[in-house]
């Protein structure tokens, strides 16, 4: 079996989705409301892990000057 590659990226999309099911499913009551939350919890996760990576690119390039 060969092994898997994940980028970072992709781990950190795969971690947003199963823990925004878990999200979704334990802090919501009403089926929509748990969609709903889920789905605005992974947009969350992916959308502060592209403003955390350009954070620390900008931040290595200022000290890298």
């Amino acid at each position: 079996m060969t092994p898997l590659h994940l980028s970072h990226f992709l781990a950190a999309v795969i971690f947003a989705f199963f823990a925004s099911i878990v999200f979704g499913i334990t802090q919501k009551n009403e089926t929509r409301e748990m969609v709903r939350y889920g789905i605005q919890c992974f947009v969350f996760f992916v959308v502060g892990t592209i403003l955390a990576g350009w954070l620390m690119f900008g931040i290595y390039h200022l000290a890298h000057r």
